[in-house]
């Protein structure tokens, strides 16, 4: 199958997983090229300079990735089975030795599959790049299973730049490769924006989010924060105007970038609620215009048209059960929450589980126990916040951020000293 960059899918769609992955890359151009493997961790960092492995160490510790030269490139032979659990990513790069950019290139062409037997194929050409140096090409990750992401991401500094983005450095300049040190990257806010813009870039009229993402991630240090983000909206009668008017599909246009920036994925999970839920399919950049269906007026009628708040609380933590990674769940309605005793049953329940529940009042009113969930008692952490919005429609961007972001990390924090999170 031919891919295009962005890209995201399962690996068993395609291959057999049981038998070794290979993945292939060639390049063709007028400078001398290096292709290496980088196994990083939950957080994104090479915390293990041993699984970093390329011409000058060509193979991980026990053998789970291997480095074999092939005409104009290198085959990597991974089998991920045997990887440890603290390796999450498999990042496969591909820098300048020298002079030259990636702009300059002739072709670059990438494959995985089982050996000898390539089903996923990835064809660039120096018109996808410009001064870039070195290139993040493809990814392999773990979310519940294996799957790759088609990343073609461009660094101007070339191998030192890939380095330290994934938190190693060379020990000095004269040193080789393999003289990796972990260290921590200084955070960046310029850094996140471009990311985040390039990310956005298949959805332009989102672009402009970026920025302002940017800046609050850089004020509460979450650049380099994973999570998995979810968007539970209130579908009950009294929320009619705001689907019919457009308002809804705004919400949905304003909350994807944060799951773009936290998210490997790149996936808005999605509950709409009334008197009953419904777990709708993730919100990508690909379908976000479709999120909110033409038929809403029959889903909203069907979903029973009152509030019931403890059923829809209950399937998102039912949803997310087992998992390690911090989940940062959006949770809109209009007011008039049902069955209080319920929700502070769940909220002190789900408190020992990785999830921080951010409750945003939408152009309403009389919204009850949410307002007070802050105060709640019985929790080993606080893990709601809640503030209300008059008018979602004008509410300038930079505000609307730094409230959605202002308590998550509180959150985090404390999740992570009570050995909620890891």
């Amino acid at each position: 199958m031919d891919i295009q960059r962005g890209m995201r899918d399962k690996l068993s769609k395609y291959m057999n997983m049981s038998e070794p992955i290979e993945v292939s890359m060639q390049i063709v151009g007028n400078s001398e090229f290096d292709f290496s493997c980088f196994g990083v961790d939950a957080q994104g960092k090479l915390s293990d300079d041993r699984y970093m492995v390329f011409y000058n160490q060509t193979s991980s510790p026990n053998g789970e990735i291997s480095y074999n030269p092939i005409n104009g490139g290198v085959a990597f032979t991974i089998r991920p089975e045997m990887l440890p659990e603290t390796i999450n990513k498999l990042v496969f790069t591909v820098s300048i030795d020298g002079s030259g950019t990636m702009g300059n290139i002739i072709s670059h062409m990438v494959t995985i599959g089982n050996a000898g037997s390539p089903s996923v194929v990835m064809s660039l050409t120096g018109n996808d790049f410009s001064g870039e140096k070195a290139i993040i090409s493809i990814e392999i990750y773990r979310r519940d299973e294996w799957r790759f992401s088609a990343s073609a991401s461009g660094f101007n500094g070339g191998i030192a730049d890939l380095l330290h983005y994934f938190g190693g450095e060379a020990e000095e300049d004269s040193a080789p490769q393999s003289a990796v040190q972990p260290t921590q990257p200084a955070d960046s806010g310029n850094t996140i924006k471009v990311s985040l813009e390039k990310k956005l870039s298949a959805a332009p009229e989102l672009v402009s989010l970026a920025k302002p993402i940017a800046v609050q991630l850089e004020k509460k240090k979450l650049t380099n924060t994973s999570a998995r983000v979810a968007l539970v909206m209130d579908m009950t009668g009294s929320m009619w105007m705001p689907y019919k008017n457009g308002e809804v599909q705004a919400v949905v246009n304003k909350m994807l970038p944060l799951a773009v920036q936290f998210d490997d994925d790149g996936q808005l999970d999605y509950w709409y609620y009334a008197n009953t839920c419904e777990r709708r399919p993730p919100v990508t950049l690909a379908n976000y215009k479709t999120a909110v269906p033409e038929n809403w007026p029959k889903v909203m009628t069907a979903l029973g048209g009152t509030n019931n708040e403890p059923a829809v609380i209950e399937d998102v933590m039912n949803y997310y059960s087992g998992t390690q990674s911090p989940v940062y769940v959006i949770f809109i309605t209009d007011g008039g929450a049902c069955n209080p005793n319920e929700i502070e049953r769940l909220i002190c329940q789900s408190a020992n589980m990785p999830i921080f529940w951010q409750f945003v009042g939408l152009d309403g009113g009389n919204y009850g126990i949410l307002e007070k969930l802050d105060k709640l008692g019985g929790r080993s952490v606080d893990n709601t916040g809640f503030f209300a919005i008059d008018d979602f429609m004008n509410i300038q961007d930079d505000e609307l951020y730094d409230r959605l972001l202002s308590e998550f990390p509180v959150w985090l924090e404390a999740a992570k000293n009570n050995g909620i999170i890891r």
